[in-house]
């Protein structure tokens, strides 16, 4: 557990961890989903304007593979066609 995460025992107060799902929480009761559908969108507006469509192009390529999944298949790949003979 990182330094911030635990509680201050001289305090008594709350660990970072603690406030922040405490705040968010407050947040969905207060707005509900609505809210975050709205600022989904506007950042997917936003980057969108900043980068482009071919930018989500290239990340719908990428088809949500983790950055660790996309290594094993092409380090898999690369010794697939390094061994195959000529």
């Amino acid at each position: 557990m990182a330094e911030s995460d635990r509680p201050r025992e001289d305090s008594g107060g709350m660990s970072v961890r603690e406030a922040g799902r405490r705040g968010g929480e407050r947040v969905k009761a207060k707005y509900g989903p609505e809210f975050y559908e709205a600022i989904g969108r506007k950042g997917g507006q936003s980057t969108k304007k900043k980068y482009g469509a071919a930018f989500y192009e290239s990340i719908g390529q990428k088809g949500g593979q983790t950055p660790k999944a996309r290594r094993e298949t092409l380090e898999t790949a690369t010794v697939a066609r390094e061994s195959k003979p000529e």
